[in-house]
């Protein structure tokens, strides 16, 4: 009994002890054990979990492109960030009540960290940088200190505030960091730097992290970032050493694959060992079954392997490969890409490089670096291609020409029976495999993207090109001397389908074949120049061009080297061509350009051979142009200054430079400069002089091709002179204490009416939660559609509002994609809007009494 009644007294005691524990004034030995231990793991602990798993979300949502350098984190947005906000706020709520219960635990730092990261993870920077300022400022722990301005830093990165992330890590580089936040502190640089494109700094944090980084810390992907740094700035044998890491740590697949795509890419290659055992790990990758789905990619390294190599038949069978082994839009454009430059920069064939450009323009994404002169070469390449098979067509035919009709015949014959024999391995194929009609439609699968003679009449669409162009000089022209041959021909090919009619199906089409063949040979003996005008007709075309080539490369593409080889051998094959003065200046242009000193020899065969051309006067006298009809040419230059000038919106000097251009006098190009005059009026001086002037502009030019465009500007002004009168009439009051909306105009055939409505209510829960705000549509008439946002209670609030809209709208893509008008209005003149349709009257009044506050 009496142990029974110790127990008992025991036990209340400690139960006494217990209630007293559980009390948050308490501060004693046991108090601070039971909130520690209740802090952690009844609140810490599951917002820990949570934060772990929104991480892991936001990971997965990571789409890397290996072919760029990947990311170190993924990017955070708003989008994504609704998927898991439930989860954000679990982590917010279990936070917080162990923040509340357990005020004086270790743990309520550690809590306000998930707090912050549940705030940074959903997007609301603004408050996340709150929470992590304020651990900042309260912790007496110095390394919880060094976690929340990590965090903050990354919070800066991602709201694009750079200066600041600069300035907390600036500051945190003066800490003495343990190993985990110093670690940490390095990556977050890297990323940061990484936001802005500065690789230098990158790599240089993330060589300081290697020795800190741990498996969990995904060391191969870091690496491997690395090592595309590295390969990026150019410095191939640290790129490779870092990929060879990145092998070593066994990473996640993908990587291991682009790894050793990478180092094939960066190797040295000493000698042809080195060669063969790099194609042999190509030949290894490509048949690895795990590889299936990377066969385009693969196919494309090894082709950009063997053309560094110079081995360009092996690249471009490998380019093809790569063209038809994958579903990427943006390997198979690069493949066509690398075809096209081939053909046309090594292999000289102008006709399949078109084809490529045109397959590789329809592929790649227009974010590709580079895509504007890829696209130019592309557009003037068809052009290209005329010249280039004129200049063929016309030399075969003139060779031709010069021989017998049997030789001719036998050349042709030859000719076309190599282009069926080429042509017959992929009928057999076709045939065998079964392969889709769509092929046949693809440039890459006929004839003649296969063919490999540089004669003409191996090119079946040159042929007919140059037939086209015959007949329209020529007309029809009957071969006299050949009517005999031609008609027996004929004759023989009708008995011959005759007689095979009952001999089988392949002998039929043998037959057809012939007959076709015999047909081209007929088409191609009636373009030959036999008379000496024809003759004098082909070497006119060649002639042409050759010079219209020359200007291709000079003007549109931009190649003074191959310009330069056009137009020396039009003078070498025409030394009396009648552009020989023109084509001296611009060799003359070129030379100078390069300074390789043969400039001097130009101007010396100008002047002696030219002395009285324009171009050697222009060349020896600048202000010859002053004193001659080629002012018009000077203008121009001038103009263009000018121009220039009134874009950017140097008035004074524009005019300074037009009148400088009229005094060289009166020339073709005159009417130009003085409507570029005259809109300058009408920035400078008052709207009814800017209409007489253009007024009196039409009357002078009545048949001026710009006569139309001043017609438009004199109508478009008297329509906005109809509207400021109109305007007279509606009377908005300015007043600032009344309650104010913000409002969006947009077209109603956008149909976008909920898309906008969601990015608007998107917007204020991020910024503006705590206004509570609505916002609603509204049919403003037919053709434009308003979503309004209410009420703020005065003028200044509704422009704070305003101006972070317009600020974050460019970020949205919504918004950003789509043409807007944005103000905000009182209730009253908002009644007065809608009922009298006034949107420009109103756009004016707002321009005028509200932006004028923020400049």
């Amino acid at each position: 009994m009496l142990i029974t009644k110790y127990w008992r007294l025991l036990s209340i005691i400690c139960f006494v002890m217990f209630g007293v524990s559980c009390s948050i004034e308490q501060n004693n030995v046991t108090s601070n054990a039971y909130h520690n231990l209740t802090a952690h793991f009844n609140g810490y602990y599951y917002a820990l979990e949570k934060t772990r798993e929104v991480e892991n979300i936001i990971l997965k949502g990571l789409d890397d492109d290996h072919n760029q350098v990947l990311r170190l984190f993924p990017k955070l947005d708003t989008t994504l960030a609704k998927s898991y906000a439930k989860d954000t706020e679990e982590i917010i709520k279990m936070a917080s009540i162990s923040i509340q219960r357990h005020p004086n635990s270790k743990w309520v730092d550690d809590n306000y960290i998930q707090v912050g990261l549940a705030r940074l993870y959903s997007c609301d920077f603004q408050n996340a940088t709150l929470t992590f300022k304020y651990v900042n400022t309260k912790s007496r722990d110095k390394d919880v200190r060094h976690i929340a301005l990590i965090h903050l830093a990354r919070t800066f990165t991602e709201n694009a505030e750079y200066d600041k992330a600069e300035e907390a890590f600036r500051f945190l580089e003066k800490e003495q960091l343990n190993k985990i936040n110093a670690k940490n502190f390095y990556l977050e640089k890297a990323y940061h730097y990484q936001v802005r494109n500065d690789y230098d700094n990158m790599v240089r944090n993330l060589a300081l992290a290697d020795s800190l980084l741990v498996r969990a810390d995904r060391k191969g992907r870091i690496y491997f970032i690395v090592g595309q740094v590295y390969q990026k700035l150019g410095f191939g044998s640290e790129a490779y050493n870092y990929y060879r890491k990145c092998l070593s740590t066994n990473p996640e697949y993908e990587i291991d694959f682009y790894a050793r795509l990478n180092m094939a890419q960066v190797a040295r290659l000493d000698d042809s060992k080195d060669v063969r055992t790099i194609r042999k790990q190509f030949i290894k990758l490509l048949a690895d079954v795990k590889n299936q789905e990377f066969l385009d990619k693969i196919y494309y390294e090894f082709g950009e392997f063997e053309r560094k190599q110079g081995h360009l038949k092996e690249a471009i069978e490998n380019y093809k490969l790569s063209a038809h082994a994958g579903k990427s839009k943006r390997i198979q454009g690069s493949a066509f890409l690398r075809m096209g430059e081939l053909n046309f920069d090594s292999l000289k064939k102008y006709s399949l490089a078109k084809a490529y450009y045109d397959s590789a323009i329809g592929a790649l994404p227009k974010d590709i670096e580079n895509y504007d002169v890829i696209k130019k070469r592309q557009e003037v390449l068809g052009e290209f291609v005329t010249y280039t098979e004129t200049i063929q067509l016309q030399d075969s035919l003139l060779y031709l020409a010069t021989l017998d009709s049997v030789t001719v015949r036998n050349k042709l014959d030859s000719a076309f029976a190599l282009k069926a024999k080429k042509a017959e391995p992929g009928k057999k194929k076709k045939k065998r495999n079964g392969e889709s009609a769509n092929n046949q439609s693809n440039p890459f699968f006929q004839t003649q993207s296969t063919t490999t003679s540089d004669w003409y009449f191996g090119n079946p669409s040159a042929v007919a090109l140059g037939e086209s162009e015959f007949q329209r000089i020529w007309g029809t022209i009957e071969l006299a001397d050949n009517w005999r041959r031609s008609n027996k021909s004929t004759t023989i090919t009708i008995a011959s389908d005759q007689q095979t009619i009952s001999e089988g199906k392949t002998e039929v089409a043998v037959t057809t074949e012939k007959k076709e063949n015999v047909d081209e040979v007929g088409k191609i003996f009636k373009l030959l120049p036999k008379t000496d005008e024809q003759k004098k007709a082909a070497l006119t075309q060649i002639e042409e061009a050759y010079f219209k080539l020359g200007d291709l490369y000079f003007l549109k593409l931009n190649e003074r080297e191959n310009a330069s080889i056009s137009y020396e051998k039009l003078l070498e094959r025409f030394p009396d061509t009648e552009y020989e003065p023109e084509v001296l200046y611009k060799l003359y242009l070129i030379s100078r350009e390069k300074n390789d000193g043969k400039s001097e020899r130009f101007v010396s065969v100008l002047k002696e051979k030219y002395p009285n051309s324009t171009f050697t006067k222009v060349l020896l006298n600048p202000d010859y142009l002053k004193e001659t009809s080629v002012a018009a040419e000077k203008q121009k230059l001038i103009y263009k200054q000018a121009y220039e000038s009134y874009q950017a919106g140097n008035l004074r000097e524009s005019q300074e430079k037009i009148q400088q251009a009229l005094t060289l006098g009166e020339t073709g190009f005159t009417s130009q400069l003085e409507l570029l005059s005259i809109l300058i009026t009408g920035k400078t001086e008052d709207v009814t002089k800017y209409q007489y002037e253009l007024g009196e502009f039409i009357k002078k030019y009545p048949d001026d091709p710009l006569k139309p465009y001043a017609d438009n500007l004199l109508a478009s002004s008297k329509v906005f002179l109809e509207k400021v009168e109109r305007a007279k009439g509606i009377r908005f009051s300015n007043v600032s204490s009344e309650p104010h909306r913000f409002v969006l105009v947009y077209k109603n055939t956008n149909k976008i009416n909920d898309k906008v409505s969601e990015a608007t209510e998107s917007f204020n829960k991020t910024y503006f939660r705590d206004k509570k705000l609505n916002t609603t549509n509204l049919v403003f008439h037919d053709d434009y559609v308003l979503t309004i946002v209410t009420d703020f209670p005065d003028r200044l609030s509704a422009v704070n509002y305003f101006d972070k809209f317009t600020l974050e709208a460019g970020s949205n893509k919504t918004l950003s994609s789509h043409k807007f008008d944005t103000f905000v209005i009182t209730k009253n003149n908002f009644d007065i809007f809608y009922r009298t349709k006034a949107l420009d009257e109103y756009l004016t009044f707002f321009d005028r009494n509200y932006k004028k506050e923020n400049q």
